[in-house]
């Protein structure tokens, strides 16, 4: 028997990975994360399967489905929504795998920022610009940021930043923010990227409270900050140059293309 962490996407049931929807199919007892993992997935399971939403269960109700899949030697698909690299609570769900014994497996999947900047059509490092990206969230009810991690030390590399969790408090980045990046810089609010009800609010520092307020929000939303997500008069990268000498290409067949 073996548990299956799989990534799910972001939301749009097609951003799901060959073999993460393989395995769903394989698999005859699916727990899926229901507040956030689109339904339907779920019609990748076979006939018969098991299925739970997980949302409403405690972390001891979802080790007791592993263990009973366990003794009737069936494997488990566990979806939890966007990349399981990130604030998946993957990792307190394998540590009692391991101490169970059990075997377990891991699928990434599509994570909200990347489904977020394909809704924005940006390319989040633009050269000499923005060359760092910065995934962070700030302190909530689930858990609370280490020391050290904050909006204030990473606003201070100039990076752009990807901030989760943070729609309710746009005020408190609002104001560490600014005075880093100045009230001007660009601001891009996704809602639900990738699903169909999905939509962008953009802005700058100084009025994206104002807009946001307008258009009220109430969770699965990610705030994009950063010069790079409207910088149109970039240099372009050496990349496709005629005279950038490629490992394998010498500049004059570059430039024969």
């Amino acid at each position: 028997m073996t548990v299956h962490f799989i990534g799910a996407g972001p939301g749009a049931t097609d951003l799901i990975t060959v073999r993460g929807r393989d395995l769903i199919a394989a698999c005859p007892v699916c727990l899926y994360a229901g507040s956030l993992v689109p339904k339907a997935l779920i019609e990748y399971c076979p006939p018969g399967a098991r299925i739970v939403d997980t949302a409403a269960l405690s972390l001891d109700e979802i080790e007791a489905e592993f263990v009973a899949a366990a003794k009737a030697g069936k494997d488990v698909a566990r979806l939890h929504s966007g990349d399981l690299s990130v604030w998946s609570a993957m990792g307190e769900q394998i540590r009692r795998l391991e101490r169970l014994g059990l075997d377990y497996t891991v699928t990434p999947g599509v994570p909200s920022f990347a489904a977020a900047a394909a809704t924005l059509q940006r390319e989040l490092t633009v050269p000499e610009v923005a060359q760092s990206l910065v995934l962070t969230r700030i302190s909530g009810r689930a858990s609370k940021m280490p020391e050290g991690e904050t909006l204030k030390a990473f606003g201070a590399t100039g990076a752009t930043l990807a901030i989760h969790l943070a729609i309710h408090a746009i005020g408190k980045v609002v104001e560490e923010l600014t005075p880093l990046y100045g009230s001007d810089c660009p601001v891009a609010i996704v809602v639900r990227a990738s699903w169909p009800d999905e939509r962008v609010i953009r802005g700058t520092l100084f009025d994206i409270e104002d807009k946001l307020a307008a258009e009220p929000v109430e969770r699965t939303a990610l705030i994009f900050v950063g010069r790079g997500l409207a910088s149109t008069d970039f240099r372009e990268s050496a990349l496709y140059s005629t005279d950038y000498v490629r490992r394998f290409r010498s500049p004059k067949e570059d430039a024969k293309g």
